[in-house]
């Protein structure tokens, strides 16, 4: 009977050792989220300011916004292949929740638009289904941004324009397309992951216009899909738009 007791003995501290290890080992787990804001040059934009001629380019054309969505990937936070179309006039998308993190560094990075991987044409049948696909006379796949507004041209009257951007296609010998991926990656740099973190990842519209080439929307306007050297000067544009803002 006695050996019966200090055997139960044991196992109860046995037990007990195996719960406080299981509970001093397990890292808590946090969810952060990630919101992507619109500016012009440090003037915030919401959906509110969309259809008013109320932004200046660098080249001096006063615009205005009237529609607005983009495609990112493979945002390094979440595990395994992933994409989001943000449309910033329906306010959808912007915020993206990413759960189960442990408090630890992480690298915060993702992909504007699709690489040549992903871009596989009828793939997404959730971007098919929002008119995001591109044409197959232009290599088929999808969008990675369409940004549509009016400006003020040369003849002082309110013009269209359709800044689309798409993996860059040379259409010299339609038989014979050749192409140039235009995606590229955002790096954002290192983050801290404790809490429950809300971290904003801006885009300055007006450097879509600016940096390192100053867009002329009465030459560039409308039609730039299959302009392979106005898809590589929007690609060369992109690498100032994005940067880390606000970290909660």
């Amino acid at each position: 009977m006695k050996k019966q007791y200090c055997l139960l003995i044991l196992i109860l501290i046995l037990v007990t050792r195996c719960n406080e290890e299981k509970e001093c080992c397990v890292q808590p787990q946090f969810t952060i989220t990630l919101n992507f804001t619109h500016h012009w040059n440090g003037l915030k934009i919401t959906p509110q300011d969309f259809n008013e001629l109320k932004f200046t380019n660098e080249n001096g054309e006063r615009l205005s916004i009237e529609r607005l969505r983009y495609l990112v990937s493979n945002i390094s936070l979440i595990n395994g292949k992933n994409y989001h179309l943000i449309d910033v006039g329906e306010n959808s998308g912007t915020s993206i929740t990413i759960p189960e993190l442990t408090d630890e560094s992480y690298a915060l990075s993702f992909r504007f638009g699709f690489s040549d991987e992903d871009n596989t044409d009828g793939t997404y049948q959730d971007l098919n289904s929002v008119s995001f696909s591109v044409p197959g006379m232009l290599g088929g796949g999808y969008h990675f941004m369409q940004f549509d507004g009016k400006y003020i041209d040369n003849n002082n009257e309110a013009s269209g324009f359709n800044y689309h951007m798409i993996k860059a296609v040379d259409r010299t010998d339609p038989n014979n397309l050749k192409f140039e991926d235009t995606s590229f990656e955002v790096n954002l740099g290192t983050i801290e992951v404790a809490s429950n973190p809300e971290i904003e990842i801006k885009m300055n519209l007006a450097e879509w216009f600016k940096n390192p080439n100053t867009w002329n929307l009465n030459e560039l306007n409308s039609i730039l899909m299959p302009n392979f050297e106005a898809q590589k000067m929007m690609r060369e544009n992109g690498d100032s738009v994005f940067s880390l803002g606000v970290v909660n």
